[in-house]
């Protein structure tokens, strides 16, 4: 069962460059993310969660909203997390 995806696998999945999930990074706007040594994998738990978070009923209505105090990119703070 894969648990993880690296930065190549993840922007397949969604059809996006690496280096946009590069910048979320630096940015502070993308999926939560590890830093093992010198890689970089998303846990599959927190990729579902960041596309929970943005699921829209319409152009003008989002599906879902967690609780919680919420950065610009409208994700959780590391404070909200640990």
């Amino acid at each position: 069962m894969i648990t993880h995806l690296n930065q190549r696998d993840l922007a397949r999945r969604w059809a996006m460059s690496p280096r946009t999930l590069e910048r979320w990074r630096w940015t502070g706007e993308g999926p939560l993310y590890l830093r093992i040594g010198r890689h970089i994998v998303y846990r599959i738990e927190d990729v579902v969660a960041f596309e929970a978070e943005r699921l829209h009923a319409s152009t003008a209505q989002r599906i879902s909203s967690a609780a919680g105090s919420r950065n610009a990119g409208g994700r959780a703070t590391a404070r909200d997390i640990g």
